[in-house]
């Protein structure tokens, strides 16, 4: 059976536990099978990319990583 989570992709939300608390964000990204969002602008992680086609000198990029949806609430507006 399907999980089913108050918050979908485009609401507001503000973390309300860990690094980020006290931060909104809109959420990009629902991952039901982790119990987890993913908030642009909160829990940023600095990864390491390999040259590649459209990266061609690779390096490090910033990424958003997921939060587990107990540590958001969302908020109205």
């Amino acid at each position: 059976m399907a999980k089913k989570f108050n918050i979908k992709k485009g609401d507001q939300v503000m973390i309300i536990a860990g690094d980020d608390k006290g931060k909104t964000g809109e959420v990009l990204k629902v991952l039901p099978k982790k119990d987890a969002v993913i908030v642009a602008g909160c829990k940023i992680a600095r990864k390491a990319v390999k040259p590649s086609e459209e990266n061609k000198e690779g390096g490090f990029i910033n990424k958003e990583m997921p939060i587990h949806i107990s540590n958001v609430k969302k908020v109205e507006g």
